[in-house]
């Protein structure tokens, strides 16, 4: 069966969209594993700890690249003539 075979949709034919609705299934039933080196896994032992030093770094790169950014010129204004 081709794509075009297939009729297409309106939205209200498809119903009311639940948000979520497949979270704690996708949460249950699915990891995300992620090896770290020995010495990185004894700094961090928990995922908690992983994501909150995760979330410090981009923190501090967020702020580092605000301070390294050139500012936005503003447009001069125009004498009067």
């Amino acid at each position: 069966m081709a794509d075009q075979d297939i009729p297409e949709l309106k939205r209200e034919q498809l119903g009311a969209g639940v948000r979520g609705k497949y979270f704690k299934q996708f949460t249950e039933n699915s990891n995300v594993v992620v090896l770290l080196d020995p010495e990185v896994a004894k700094a961090f032992p928990t995922s908690d700890a992983v994501n909150k030093a995760l979330a410090g770094l981009l923190s501090i790169a967020s702020e580092a690249r605000k301070l390294t950014e050139k500012p936005k010129r503003t447009p001069r204004k125009r004498a009067a003539a």
